[in-house]
């Protein structure tokens, strides 16, 4: 497999919707693929991510690492020949901010019934 081969990508979103498919090399980075899946991520949908941190790829079954290229990531043996593949696209949810949770939690203690047993 060389490695300035072309390959077809698309990024299937946790609603159905696709990102592509594009066209991408075979050495490109998976980093520099989540990179281009936040630039192109559709504004409408709330939640996007923020940075590559938040995006786990998933192909055929397993995760990317952010340090391998397209070319070792593949499995020859799940793909069609000249076919696009699939890859879903998983992003972490928020990180709730910790005031705001302390401030939950402060309102929920304060307000209760206790039981005294004599």
């Amino acid at each position: 497999m060389a490695t300035d081969e072309l390959v077809e990508l698309k990024f299937r979103l946790a609603d159905g919707s696709d990102i592509g498919p594009s066209k991408y090399n075979c050495s490109a980075t998976i980093s520099s693929l989540k990179e281009k899946i936040i630039a192109q991520w559709p504004k409408e949908k709330e939640n996007g991510p923020k940075s590559i941190n938040d995006i786990k790829l998933i192909n055929a079954g397993r995760i990317l690492e952010n340090n391998r290229t397209v070319a070792e990531s593949r499995l020859p043996l799940s793909e069609i020949p000249g076919g696009v593949i699939t890859m879903l696209v998983v992003v972490r949810p928020p990180i709730p901010d910790k005031n705001s949770d302390k401030l939950q939690d402060n309102s929920k203690t304060k307000g209760g019934c206790c039981c005294s047993i004599l």
